[in-house]
């Protein structure tokens, strides 16, 4: 008889109907635990067995196995207690899955009970094969046990094993860790280009070719593969650790290619981030070198003593130290616009300084500038200006334009009387250096009498895209 994978009956010929005492218009369509339920031992063992080759794709023997059918109420009603041995054989579908089960059943009742009478010398033959039989399926039981637990710790594994055979590479096992790795792509029972055929084009069929053809092994360290989603996404770029070795028979032919490996995408992106942080620390470090240079000897060369110049130094190095922290804090890869500027004023009182602006991400070499820039308008802020006094105060908010543009404006109030100075000192030469030089961009101060104040227009891609 034939079972779907629902276990109900689609086919069956006439040596079933009279074994199971049932029609065929009573069983098609009809499952078969419905039509013949069994609790006990024997309902179990078939279940399993069914199950298993669903699971699997393997044919399943049972040897020996009691299993009561129900008599049919013309035929007196109750339970006949039966023996059968079977062979559960997998039927494939054009998907490579199991579809229908088929069952070649013997009703081996009548050797049970002679068995048991053991009053028939005559018949012994047939009582020892009977044992045989049963003897032959505990030890098929003892093995498939054995089978079921090296699969399942194969099945299991971390690494991604995949078995193929032929000369096509036909896959008859898989594991999940390398179905997860293609994106749970239905492979078993189909060719290894027809699930993946990038890995045809991409040279990793050839390879298990001449291990199929030759039988020497090939091992591989992150090899890089491109899988194309199937729901047409971008591809996803792999890193693979992976051995093709071939499977051989008894006679020493090769049957098959056994493929083995473990999924390094993450452990190699990692390291290339590394490298790439590495170097980009090096670039920074020398920019860093260079600017504390080029703030000691300006610094030393318009200060007015050596007390000042030291003190001028060390606030200036502390602001570029603060950039630093920003950025470390994201790995040097972007710093907020509105961290940079609330870090480098939080040394002075929050009631006297209000910041008002949108987000925006800074690459390094702007994160520096601008951390620079607002520190030398403060420094001056304190020296000359609002913060000189009780009572003055900065007022800096920021805008972003439709046109890519980024438009600062310091405002500072309540300080003393302001006046245009007669010279430039080294912290105006430096805020006009910084930004006119480092981010190319437009400054404005106007010295009114009531209060210095400056615009700043900045090209947003100088402030996010890092053309160093």
């Amino acid at each position: 008889m034939l079972l779907d994978r629902e276990l109900c009956y689609v086919a069956l010929n006439a040596a079933y109907e009279a074994v199971t005492m049932r029609r065929r218009d009573e069983l098609l369509g009809r499952n078969l635990f419905e039509m013949f339920p069994n609790e006990g031992e024997g309902g179990r063992r078939l279940r399993q067995s069914l199950e298993l080759v669903l699971e699997t794709g393997d044919t399943d023997t049972l040897a020996y196995i009691p299993y009561d059918i129900p008599r049919p109420a013309e035929l007196g009603g109750g339970m006949d207690k039966r023996y059968w041995t079977a062979v559960h054989t997998p039927i494939f579908g054009s998907d490579g899955q199991v579809s229908h089960i088929m069952q070649n059943t013997v009703d081996v009742t009548e050797m049970v009970n002679i068995r048991q009478a053991a009053s028939l010398p005559f018949r012994s033959g047939e009582t020892q094969l009977l044992e045989r039989a049963r003897e032959a399926e505990q030890q098929h039981r003892a093995l498939l046990a054995e089978s079921t637990d090296f699969r399942r710790l194969f099945q299991l594994a971390p690494g991604f094993i995949a078995v193929f055979s032929g000369e096509d590479h036909l896959c008859t096992f898989a594991n999940d860790a390398c179905l997860r790795l293609l994106g749970d792509r239905n492979l078993v029972g189909r060719t290894v280009l027809e699930v993946v055929p990038e890995s045809g084009e991409q040279g990793f069929v050839a390879l298990m070719d001449k291990v199929y053809r030759t039988g020497e092994p090939f091992h591989g360290e992150e090899m890089r593969f491109v899988l194309q989603p199937l729901n047409g996404g971008e591809p996803k770029e792999m890193f693979l650790d992976f051995s093709y070795d071939a499977i051989r028979d008894h006679d020493g032919a090769i049957t098959g290619v056994f493929v083995q490996g473990m999924d390094r995408t993450q452990a190699v992106k990692t390291q290339k981030r590394q490298q790439l942080l590495l170097a980009e620390l090096n670039h920074r470090v020398k920019n860093t070198l260079a600017a504390v240079q080029s703030i000691v000897s300006q610094t030393l060369r318009s200060a007015k003593g050596q007390d000042q110049a030291r003190m001028d130094i060390e606030a200036r190095l502390a602001a570029l130290s603060k950039a630093h922290n920003v950025l470390s804090l994201q790995e040097w890869t972007s710093a907020d616009l509105r961290e940079v500027i609330r870090q480098e004023l939080s040394v002075h009182d929050r009631g006297r300084v209000s910041i008002s602006g949108p987000s925006l991400g800074l690459t390094p070499k702007a994160s520096i500038a601008v951390a620079m820039l607002i520190h030398e308008l403060a420094t001056n802020a304190v020296k000359y200006g609002s913060l000189s006094t009780e009572e003055g105060r900065i007022d800096l908010e920021w805008s972003r334009t439709k046109n890519g543009q980024l438009t600062l404006k310091w405002r500072e109030t309540g300080g003393p009387t302001v006046r245009e100075p007669d010279r430039k000192g080294f912290g105006t030469r430096l805020i006009e250096g910084i930004v006119r030089g480092e981010l190319r961009g437009v400054y404005e101060p106007d010295y009114a009498a009531d209060g210095f104040s400056c615009t700043v227009v900045l090209d947003e891609n100088e402030l996010t895209d890092d053309n160093e």
